[in-house]
């Protein structure tokens, strides 16, 4: 099993609701690959570095994982083909980030 740190940008125009599902989807899948997310964040709704497509911000979720490398390449088909996401970005690493995170005590100004 290898290590991955992935973040998901979410449409603002969505509900936390729609977000809930597809968070569970998103879970549903990693374990259907025979991984499991180790710890999550949610960093809220945060400005975006620049405009994509015509979104300004996004919401932002943060997962530590663990699973073979092979099934990065789907998870991030899934991920690309749906048009509640506006981005995806897994990063392998040798050990995982103590939580929690800078990004959760960053208040916005």
């Amino acid at each position: 099993m290898n290590k991955f740190e992935a973040v998901i940008l979410f449409s603002p125009d969505i509900s936390n609701t729609l977000i809930d599902k597809e968070v569970a989807v998103f879970t549903k899948n990693i374990e259907g690959s025979e991984g499991q997310i180790v710890s999550s964040e949610d960093w809220g709704l945060r400005d975006l570095s620049f405009n994509i497509d015509k979104y300004k911000k996004a919401f932002y979720k943060y997962y530590q994982l663990e699973i073979n490398g092979n099934y990065i390449k789907d998870l991030k088909k899934n991920l690309t083909q749906n048009e509640k996401i506006l981005r995806s970005l897994f990063v392998k690493v040798e050990k995982h980030q103590q939580l929690p995170t800078k990004m959760i005590n960053n208040e916005e100004k």
